[in-house]
Parts: C-alpha cells; sequence; structure tokens
C-alpha cells in the first residue's frame, strides 16, 4: 500500500513479463482461448485454494479433536481433508482468540500456503505489505478495514520457503446451529490471512 492508502500495482517482474508474452504467443496462435488463462487463474484465486481453507477452518470449529490436531501438527490434520503438496510442505495453524489476533506476511519474497488459499492476493506481495505489516501491523489493518479492541495483542508470523502459516479464525457467534458446509461457507480468504475478521 502507498502513502495515499491505495494499492497501486507492482510493476511486473521478469518472470512475470515472460509469462504474459508466453501468454499473449499462446492465445494468438489459438492453442488457449481467450481468457482461458485468466478464468484459471481467478477460479484458483477466488474459489478452488480458499474453499479447501475454509473446510479446514470449518472442521475445526465443529470437532475439538481435529482442531487439537491441527494446531498440533497443522500439515498432518490439513492432509487429513486430502488438501496438501507443494507449498504446503510444512504448515502451522495459529488460533485467534478474544485476546490474540494473528496475522500472515512473507518479509522475504510472497511464500504461502497455495493448497489452503490458492493463489496470493497482489496485496501480499507488493513491498509495503511486507515491511509496513511487521512495523506497524494494527495501522495496516485497520486501513484494510481490519478494526482490533486496542488491547488485542497482535503476532506478526513470517512464512518462509520451511515454514507456512494459516490463520484458525475465531468463530463467529450465532453459528451454533449452521452445518459444517454452511460454516465453511462463511470463512473468506483474508479471515485466513489474518487481515479480516469474521
Amino acid at each position: 500500500m502507498s502513502a495515499d492508502g491505495h494499492h497501486h500495482p507492482a510493476p511486473m517482474s521478469p518472470v512475470e513479463q515472460r509469462v504474459a508474452a508466453l501468454e499473449a504467443l499462446l492465445t494468438e496462435r489459438g492453442l488457449v482461448p481467450e481468457g482461458f488463462i485468466e478464468e484459471i487463474t481467478h477460479r484458483y484465486e477466488s474459489e478452488i485454494g480458499p474453499m479447501n481453507g475454509a473446510k479446514v477452518v470449518a472442521r475445526a470449529w465443529i470437532d475439538p479433536g481435529y482442531q487439537r490436531r491441527l494446531l498440533a501438527d497443522g500439515t498432518a490434520a490439513i492432509a487429513e481433508l486430502g488438501f496438501g503438496g507443494a507449498e504446503g510442505d510444512h504448515m502451522v495453524v495459529v488460533a485467534n482468540t478474544p485476546a490474540v489476533h494473528n496475522v500472515i506476511v512473507c518479509t522475504l519474497c510472497s511464500c504461502y500456503p497455495w493448497p489452503v488459499l490458492g493463489l496470493p492476493p497482489a496485496w501480499y506481495k507488493d513491498p509495503p505489505y511486507r515491511a509496513r505489516m511487521v512495523r506497524e501491523p494494527r495501522a495496516v489493518l485497520a486501513e484494510m478495514g481490519c478494526q482490533l479492541p486496542g488491547d488485542a495483542e497482535i503476532r506478526v508470523w513470517d512464512s518462509s520457503a520451511e515454514v507456512r502459516y494459516l490463520v484458525l479464525p475465531e468463530r463467529p457467534p450465532g453459528t451454533e446451529d449452521m452445518t459444517e458446509a454452511e460454516l465453511a461457507g462463511l470463512v473468506t480468504r483474508d479471515s485466513m490471512i489474518g487481515v479480516a475478521r469474521l
């Protein structure tokens, strides 16, 4: 995020430029339909990945035994539901409570748990987010619409090539009669990164 509080797209890296050129070439030669790659990317970013994480969260909300296993060994518990693999080989799950709010960042690049959250949002990769979330997390969260009680402790977890994190949001009140599938529908990608509360 820039000093004016707005997100500005980061310049494309050399790798991103090569990918864009390859995509244009494949489309131009008719090897992939127009918009096909964008559609696949969108589905993975907003549907497939975050839906996996939402299922993990919902199971933890309704099954105390699963929640204990999830917090003790995130990788194994997530694998119980069939999710895992590259970019999720070593998962640590941290739980939000009324007194503690967790948020994830990757200060070195953009390490991110793809198997449970899909593709990282653009702002997650932006240098200002990565730098400021460590220095002034309360201010950054407020700018992103996540207001926290003044006495809440904020814990910032720095993802790396070795360890990826997932936030277990607090279960919203008044959801006691909801099914596991209905609960999963409440969970957002941003709540599992920790930049939003449910």
